[in-house]
């Protein structure tokens, strides 16, 4: 299961410093994904997870596999892009197939680094951006509209869906994003025309404050007006100084834990963004472990042991007979697979099987 996240933000926020430094990133754990291919606009960055550490030690395997989660970045946005203004909102289509948007407000104060509407306001510039996303919402929309209208006489149901969609559109209009829109409960063509719009504000919304290094020490009223904002709207903030995480990726691993120290921190802000990227969508990971690999997997909160299995191969969904399960606690204590089954821990788990965080796994299957 893939996970996407796509970067917004105004020109000179730090957006482009954060990516640089999650690429960085990326370029050192490369041989951890198995066919991956890198666009120049994108990183894959491994999902922290020290239990997968903890697994590798008592197994022992050939390599260890991190779930992953992809940034995206698009080029700097400004008051007016709708209508063409800097460089337009051509590149939000880049985004429009991401599961959630990492939104970068500046919260640091720098005569130095020009900003584009004069002063360092996180509030306004948060709300340009939303409203840019807005507005590009409303011509998904329309254009949408446009084609129902043309197949209304020979299609009922997408008569339905075009009076949900001037709804949607008005809806929009007034200000409002997406995902505060009502869907119809009954109906099902719209639903799929609502999961074919891909609207950029129904996508959960992650607000990244990027601060300068004393902004890591105190948090400033920028900071604090821009978490009391996003936890208005339910949305997950992050604190992240792009400068210092640039300067981290060309470290060692005891060079960095040196310099987050005299910080007074334990980890990299990058760290957080990423793990919270992959718990903000509701994702959980399941271990697999073998003299091979150690690997985590990502799978849906509440999904079956069948869906989780699918994860691996459709096959394995497909065919799916039973699975064995040990909690990571568990294996953690008794040290191996076979000493979990002399302790009566391993379980064998059917269809119906919600499978848990952190559980270590082996499903069986019959293609």
């Amino acid at each position: 299961m893939a996970l996407s996240i796509g970067i917004v933000g105004l020109p000179n926020v730090g957006k482009s410093t954060l990516f640089n430094a999650l690429t960085k990133a990326q370029n050192a754990q490369a041989a951890n994904y198995p066919f991956c291919t890198i666009e120049p606009n994108k990183a894959t960055v491994s999902v922290p997870d020290k239990r997968l550490e903890a697994l590798a030690e008592l197994v022992n395997p050939q390599k260890i596999i991190h779930a992953t989660v992809d940034f995206i970045d698009i080029a700097g946005l400004v008051k007016g892009a709708s209508k063409g203004e800097g460089l337009g909102n051509q590149f939000l289509a880049n985004i429009r197939e991401c599961a959630a948007i990492l939104h970068v407000v500046r919260c640091f104060e720098d005569e130095n680094i020009t900003h584009v509407d004069g002063s360092v306001n996180p509030l306004r510039d948060a709300e340009t951006i939303e409203t840019e996303l807005i507005i590009a919402d409303i011509q998904t929309v329309t254009r949408k509209i446009e084609r129902l209208a043309k197949q209304v006489k020979a299609d009922k149901e997408a008569g339905k869906s075009l009076e949900e969609c001037k709804r949607l559109a008005d809806f929009l209009n007034e200000g409002n994003k997406a995902s505060q829109f009502d869907i119809p409960e009954h109906n099902e063509h719209f639903k799929q025309v609502w999961h074919e719009l891909s609207l950029l504000t129904a996508k959960k919304m992650i607000y990244c404050a990027n601060v300068d290094e004393k902004g890591l020490e105190e948090e400033s009223a920028h900071v604090k007006a821009l978490k009391e904002a996003a936890q208005k709207q339910g949305c997950e903030a992050v604190v992240v100084c792009a400068n210092l995480e640039a300067e981290l990726q060309g470290l060692s691993a005891e060079e960095q834990a040196e310099m987050l120290s005299s910080y007074g921190i334990s980890e990299s802000s990058l760290v957080n963004v990423v793990r919270t990227g992959y718990h903000t969508l509701g994702l959980c990971s399941y271990f697999t472990a073998g003299p091979q690999e150690v690997r985590a997997w990502t799978f849906k909160q509440g999904w079956k042991a069948p869906q989780c299995a699918g994860v691996i191969h459709t096959d394995f969904e497909k065919g799916f007979i039973r699975a064995e399960v040990i909690s990571y606690a568990d294996y953690v204590k008794f040290k191996s697979e076979a000493a979990c089954r002399s302790a009566g821990v391993l379980r064998v788990e059917g269809k119906e099987y919600a499978v848990q965080d952190g559980d270590v796994m082996h499903f069986l299957f019959n293609v």
